[in-house]
C-alpha cells in the first residue's frame, strides 16, 4: 500500500540515501513497468496476482542513463477514471486545494510534480489521463502522438488510444523529460505561429483567461467553430469504452471483488456499447482525423481550454468526467499540452487552481507545440508580473 507520509502520492516509494545533488527526479506512473517491482496498475485485483516486472518498459529504457526513479506513482484504478480517487492505496491530495479532486488517471504523477517531490512526471494519456490531471494541479502536461513512444511495458487500456504522456512544472522541463524518453528531442526554434481557437462552452472565467492568454504571447488567433472538437470527444468516449472493454473487462467478470464499485459501474456502461457505436464511431474518427489534416494545413496549432470548468470537489467528483474536453485528441492521436494560465477571480474570490490551455498539434509535432507553449508560458509569467 501506499507510504502515508506522501499523502497517497506513491504506491511504491524507493530508498533516496543515495541521492546525487542535481540529479533530475522522476515518479513513474504504476501503469508503467519498473524493473523489479510490481506493476499494480492501482488496482487491487491486479496487485493481489501480478509478478515483479523483469525489466523498464520501453519509455524508460534511458531515463536511468539522466535522472533517479523516485517510485512508482499512484493512479485511478486501471487508468479506467478521471478523478484520482484510488479506494485500495488512497486519494493523492491536491496541493492547491485539498478538497479538490487531484484528477487522473495519472493523479499521483501530477501531485508529486506540484508538490516538488519530483522534477517530472510520466505518464499515460488515453483520454486526457495526463493533461486532465495537470489541469487540476496548476501543472504542464504533454500527451505525445500515438505509436511516437513505444508501449511495451505499459498496461494496455485502449490500445488505439492509449499513450505516454510527461508532467512538469514548467515548459523547460517538460522538454527535458521528453529527452528522457526520446533521446535528443529538442524544443523547436521560436517563430510567428498561427492558431485555430475553439470556443467551447465553457466558464467564462475559462475562456476569458484563454483569450488574454493568447493575446500575452503575440499569436495570431482564428476563432473556429466549436462544434466538431465536441462531436469528436463524445466518440472519442464510445471507442474508449469499447477497448476497455475488450482490453480489462474480463477483470470485472473473474476478479470483480478487487475492483472498486464505481469502475464496475463503468465496466458495466462500456459493455453496453454495440457493434453499431463501433462502427459509427471509426467512421467519425476518419472524418475527424481529415478534418484535422485540413486544420492543420492553416494553423500550427489548435487552442481550448483543458476543462470547461473548474476542478470538482471530491463530494462532487462525478461531474469530472463531464467538463474534460481532452479525449478528441487521442481520438486521433495527435499531440497534446496543458498549460495553466493567469488567476481569475470568480464571484469575488481568488480562484485556488489555474485555468488550463489545450494546445493540440498535428502528428509528430510535439517540438514545435513546446515552443508555442514556451511563448504562452512566458506570455503568463508576464502578465503575472505586471500585477
Amino acid at each position: 500500500m501506499s507510504d502515508p507520509t506522501d499523502g497517497a502520492v506513491f504506491i511504491r516509494r524507493f530508498d533516496s540515501t543515495n541521492d546525487e545533488a542535481g540529479t533530475l527526479r522522476v515518479a513513474v506512473k504504476d501503469a508503467i513497468d519498473v524493473a523489479g517491482v510490481v506493476t499494480t496498475n492501482g488496482c487491487k485485483a491486479i496487485a493481489d496476482y501480478a509478478m515483479e516486472a523483469t525489466r523498464d518498459a520501453a519509455c524508460l529504457s534511458h531515463v536511468r542513463h539522466r535522472a533517479r526513479i523516485v517510485g512508482k506513482a499512484n493512479m485511478h484504478e486501471l487508468g479506467f477514471g478521471v478523478t484520482g480517487i484510488n479506494p485500495w492505496f488512497g486519494t493523492p491530495t491536491n496541493p492547491l486545494a485539498p478538497e479538490l479532486i487531484p484528477g487522473g488517471s495519472s493523479s499521483g504523477a501530477a501531485v508529486a510534480v506540484a508538490r516538488g517531490l519530483v522534477d517530472v512526471g510520466i505518464g499515460t494519456d488515453t483520454g486526457g489521463s495526463v493533461r486532465f490531471p495537470a489541469g487540476c494541479c496548476g501543472i504542464f502536461g504533454l500527451k505525445s502522438t500515438w505509436g511516437r513512444i513505444p508501449l511495451q511495458g505499459v498496461a494496455p487500456l485502449a490500445p488505439s488510444m492509449d499513450s505516454v504522456g510527461t508532467l512538469a512544472r514548467d515548459v523547460a522541463t517538460l522538454c527535458t523529460a521528453m529527452s528522457l524518453i526520446e533521446p535528443g528531442f529538442q524544443i523547436a526554434r521560436g517563430r510567428s505561429f498561427t492558431v485555430g481557437r475553439f470556443r467551447l462552452d465553457a466558464d467564462s472565467s475559462i475562456n476569458e483567461a484563454v483569450d488574454r492568454a493568447l493575446s500575452s504571447a503575440d499569436l495570431k488567433v482564428v476563432s473556429l467553430e466549436p462544434s466538431i472538437w465536441e462531436v469528436a470527444d463524445a466518440f472519442a468516449r464510445l471507442q474508449l469504452l469499447a477497448e476497455v472493454h475488450e482490453t480489462l473487462g474480463w477483470l470485472a467478470r473473474e476478479r470483480p471483488w478487487g475492483i472498486a464499485p464505481d469502475t464496475l459501474r463503468r465496466f458495466h456502461n462500456a459493455a453496453t456499447i454495440t457493434k453499431d457505436d463501433r462502427k459509427r464511431a471509426e467512421q467519425a474518427r476518419a472524418l475527424w482525423r481529415a478534418q484535422l489534416e485540413q486544420l492543420f494545413a492553416r494553423f500550427d496549432a489548435l487552442v481550448l481550454p483543458t476543462m470547461v470548468e473548474p476542478p470538482p470537489s471530491l463530494l462532487n467528483a462525478g461531474r469530472a468526467s463531464l467538463i474534460l474536453r481532452t479525449r478528441a485528441a487521442n481520438f486521433a492521436g495527435v499531440p497534446a499540452l496543458a498549460i495553466p494560465i493567469s488567476l481569475n477571480r470568480c464571484s469575488g474570490r481568488q480562484e485556488p487552481v489555474p485555468p488550463s490551455l489545450q494546445l493540440v498539434g498535428a502528428w509528430n509535432t510535439e517540438e514545435q507545440l513546446l515552443a508555442i507553449g514556451h511563448q504562452i508560458e512566458s506570455g503568463v509569467l508576464e502578465l503575472r508580473a505586471r500585477k
